[in-house]
């Protein structure tokens, strides 16, 4: 399985990821062994997808860093972001 994600920062942003293990890459984050979040600590799993394919796994991630994609994150979490 390969894992696309969605975190929360720590400085109320989001970080778009993608990985073989969730699980692991998780920890990693909260670690802080991650460059990209090492310093917008703690960061919150909120979304994720599973791909059976690593090659549609990561165009969904490509995907989900576009404009579209960051608009389709907002539509789909509305009530997780609002409340």
């Amino acid at each position: 399985m390969f894992f696309v994600y969605i975190l929360k920062c720590g400085d109320n942003n989001f970080y778009t990821g993608y990985t073989s293990d969730l699980e692991q890459r998780l920890k990693e984050h909260n670690k802080g062994n991650v460059i990209s979040t090492k310093r917008r600590l703690p960061v919150t799993l909120i979304y994720y997808e599973a791909s059976i394919n690593q090659k549609d796994a990561l165009h969904r991630e490509r995907y989900l860093k576009t404009s579209w994609g960051k608009r389709y994150i907002k539509t789909r979490l509305k009530n997780y972001l609002m409340g």
